[in-house]
C-alpha cells in the first residue's frame, strides 16, 4: 500500500510539493508527535514498528484504505468527548453521520464497562471508520446500522496485496476463492470469525452493521491489555489493525482532528474520501451516497455512476513466428508455505489444567509439517476455545492467530480459566488450508484452599438462651496465597470425632428465623475471608464445636462455650422477711 501511495505522490512535482506542505502543516497543528520528512511523509519519534506479531494479517488483511488527511482548519472545540455532551458545529469534513456516530459512542460506552483499563475513545473508532470506509460511505446505512449495500475491499489474491485464501466459504464477502475485507470497519472474514460482536442487540454479529463492526473494532483494539491512553499502546493497537506506518499516521491525524470537535449530520450526507488507490491510480467514488457507493476499493458499486471505461488500446504486436503463446511458457505459481502444510502435530504441549480463575501454566504449541515431516514456517495457525466454558486466552479473546516460526511452531497465548469448571477443547487449525484440526483437552478445576484458620483469638462464649457477641471469621489460603471465591460449609458438629450435625447447643437462624446448624453455599471473599452469621444458644450448656470446611478439604474447628444463666440475687425485702421468720421460730 505504501508503494501505491508513493506512486500517486510521484505523479507530478507539484502534487508532491503540495502534499509535503499539507502534511507538515497538519503535523505541526494536529497530530501528536508527528513530523513530515523531506518526501512529505509522516514519521513518529517512537511508534510501534509492527502489528501484533500473533495476529497474522491484522483486522483488515492490510487492505487498501483512504489516505485523505483532515482539513487544516480545525473544527470548533467541544467541551468534552463524553457521551451526552452536545456536539459542536464545524467544517463539513468534521461531520459524522448520525447513526455511525451513535454506533461509535455506544461502543465506547460498552468498552468502558467491560474493559475500563483500555480507555478506548470513540474518536479512535471514528478515525478508523473514516480511513477504512469514509464513515460507512458517508452514512449509507439503514436505521439499524446495516449498510445499504456491501462494502468490500479487493480480493486478497497476492496480486499487489496480501495472499489470503478463502476462510469463510464466501459467507461474508461472497468470494469462495480469496478473502476480502468486509463492512464499514473492513474486517477480513478470518478475523471477524473471532472478533465479531453483536452491537445492536439483534442476536447476530454482522460485519456490515456499523453497531456490530464498531463494537468488534473496539474489542480488537482493546486486546493484549493495551491502554490506549498510552501512546505506545495506541500505536501498537492501530498498527495491529493495518500494519502500515502511513496508516498509523493517517489514523492519528483524524483522531486528533475529531478530538477537537465534531458534529452530527444526517445519514447519507457525509463527504466521501477520494484519495484511495488499489492499483497505483486514484479512483474517485460516486459523488452521492444516494446514487452510487464505493465498494471499499475506491470504485462505485452503481453502474449508473461509474466512469466510462477507457477506449480499447491498440492491439499489441503479435509474437514472432515460432514463439509459443505466453500461457504455455508461464511457470506454475510457486506454492505458498500454507499450500505445503499436510498436518499439524503437538509440539510438546503437556497436561492442560488450571484452577478456576487462574492462568494455565502450560501453553499450547503446534507444529506445522509437510507430508514428509518438514517444518513449515510463516503459516498462520488459529487456536479456538471450544465448549461450554468461559476460559479464554490472556488477550481477552477465545480465538488467537499465531504465525509459525522457522521451526514450524506456533505457540498460543496463555490460557486463563474462567469460573465454569469441567473440560473443554482448544482446536488448532491452519488458516487458508483444509487440513485436519488438532484438538487439545483442557480442564478447569474448582477453586480450593489447603489451609483455613480463624482470624481472631477471643474466646467465643455466651449464656444459655443468649447471643454470641463475636461473629466467627476465618481466612483461607492455597499454597500460602489468598484463596478467594472458595466454596465452604459451616456445621455445628457433635464432637471432634463425630462430624454429624448436632441437634442441640449453638445455632444459626435462617431467613425465617428458624434454627439451623449447618450452612452451605458459603464462599470466601477476594481476600480469602469468610465471616459467618451471628450465632445463638439454646438452653443447653457446655462446650460445642463449629467446623468450617473449604473446597479442597481444608478445615478448622472453632470452640463455642455456653454457660448457665446467672441465678437472680434475692431482693432486700425478701432477705429481711426471711430473717424475721427465723427469729420468730421457737427454739429447738
Amino acid at each position: 500500500m505504501a508503494a501505491h501511495i508513493g506512486r500517486r505522490l510521484r505523479k507530478s512535482a507539484m502534487t508532491t510539493t503540495v502534499a509535503a506542505v499539507a502534511v507538515a502543516a497538519l503535523s505541526a497543528s494536529q497530530a501528536p508527535d508527528v513530523t513530515a520528512g523531506p518526501d512529505g511523509r509522516q514519521s513518529t519519534a517512537d511508534s510501534a514498528s509492527s502489528a501484533d506479531p500473533g495476529s497474522g494479517d491484522g483486522a483488515t488483511g492490510n487492505s487498501p484504505y483512504y489516505t485523505d488527511l483532515p482539513p487544516l482548519d480545525s473544527p470548533v472545540p467541544s467541551p468534552s468527548s463524553t457521551i451526552g455532551t452536545p456536539v459542536t458545529q464545524g467544517s463539513a469534513e468534521s461531520g459524522i453521520p448520525a447513526t455511525v456516530l451513535d454506533a461509535y459512542k455506544k461502543a465506547e460506552a460498552s468498552l468502558r464497562a467491560s474493559k475500563p483499563g483500555c480507555n478506548l475513545p470513540w474518536e479512535l473508532l471514528a478515525a478508523i471508520g473514516k480511513v477504512e470506509s469514509g464513515q460507512a460511505r458517508g452514512g449509507a446505512v439503514t436505521a439499524d446500522g446495516t449498510t445499504t449495500s456491501p462494502i468490500l475491499g479487493p480480493q486478497l489474491d497476492g496480486n499487489g496485496f496480501a495472499l489470503i485464501k478463502d476462510t469463510d466459504n464466501g459467507a461474508y464477502d461472497g468470494n469462495s476463492e480469496y478473502d476480502q475485507a468486509v463492512g464499514p470497519m473492513q474486517f477480513i472474514p478470518s478475523t471477524w470469525a473471532w472478533a465479531g460482536r453483536d452491537g445492536n442487540g439483534d442476536g447476530e454479529a454482522d460485519p456490515n452493521n456499523i453497531y456490530d463492526a464498531a463494537l468488534a473494532a473496539g474489542h480488537y483494539l482493546c486486546r493484549n491489555s493495551w491502554d490506549l491512553s498510552d501512546q505506545n499502546d495506541l500505536d501498537a493497537a492501530i498498527l495491529s489493525y493495518n500494519n502500515s506506518t502511513e496508516y498509523l499516521h493517517t489514523v492519528l491525524s483524524w483522531l486528533e482532528y475529531y478530538r477537537k470537535g465534531t458534529h452530527e449530520i444526517p445519514d447519507g450526507t457525509g463527504t466521501l474520501p477520494v484519495g484511495r488507490s488499489d492499483d497505483g491510480t486514484t479512483v474517485s467514488p460516486s459523488t452521492s451516497p444516494a446514487t452510487g457507493s464505493s465498494n471499499g476499493s475506491g470504485r462505485s458499486t452503481s453502474p449508473a455512476t461509474q466512469s466510462p471505461p477507457p477506449s480499447d488500446p491498440a492491439p499489441s504486436t503479435p509474437p514472432a513466428t515460432g514463439t509459443p503463446p505466453p500461457d504455455e511458457t508461464s511457470p506454475s505459481p510457486t506454492p505458498t508455505p500454507t499450500d505445503t502444510v499436510a498436518r499439524l502435530e503437538n509440539a510438546g504441549t503437556g497436561k492442560l489444567s488450571a484452577m478456576a480463575g487462574d492462568a494455565f501454566t502450560e501453553r499450547i504449541s503446534t507444529r506445522a509439517e509437510t507430508g514428509a515431516g518438514k517444518a513449515v514456517g510463516k503459516v498462520r495457525v488459529r487456536f479456538t476455545v471450544i465448549g461450554a466454558t468461559d476460559a479464554e486466552f490472556t488477550t481477552g479473546e477465545s480465538v488467537a492467530t499465531v504465525v509459525t516460526d522457522s521451526s514450524g511452531v506456533a505457540t498460543a497465548p496463555a490460557l486463563r480459566a474462567g469460573e465454569k469448571t469441567g473440560g473443554f477443547l482448544v482446536r488448532a487449525t491452519v488458516v487458508g488450508r483444509s487440513v485436519a484440526g488438532l484438538d487439545y483437552k483442557a480442564t478447569v478445576t474448582q477453586r480450593v484452599a489447603d489451609t483455613v484458620v480463624r482470624t481472631g483469638t477471643t474466646a467465643l462464649t455466651c449464656t444459655a438462651g443468649g447471643t454470641f457477641a463475636d461473629q466467627v471469621e476465618v481466612k483461607a489460603t492455597y499454597k500460602d496465597a489468598v484463596a478467594d471465591r472458595v466454596a465452604a460449609t459451616a456445621t455445628l458438629i457433635t464432637s471432634a470425632t463425630d462430624a454429624t450435625e448436632n441437634d442441640k447447643g449453638p445455632y444459626f437462624k435462617d431467613a425465617d428465623g428458624k434454627a439451623v446448624r449447618s450452612l452451605t453455599g458459603l464462599e470466601t471473599d477476594a481476600k480469602g475471608l469468610l465471616k459467618l452469621p451471628t450465632l445463638y444458644a439454646d438452653d443447653t450448656t457446655g462446650t460445642f464445636l463449629l467446623r468450617i470446611t473449604t473446597a479442597g478439604g481444608a478445615s478448622v474447628d472453632v470452640e463455642l462455650t455456653v454457660e448457665p444463666a446467672e441465678t437472680a440475687s434475692p431482693s432486700p425485702s425478701e432477705t429481711t422477711s426471711a430473717s424475721a421468720s427465723a427469729s420468730a421460730s421457737p427454739s429447738a
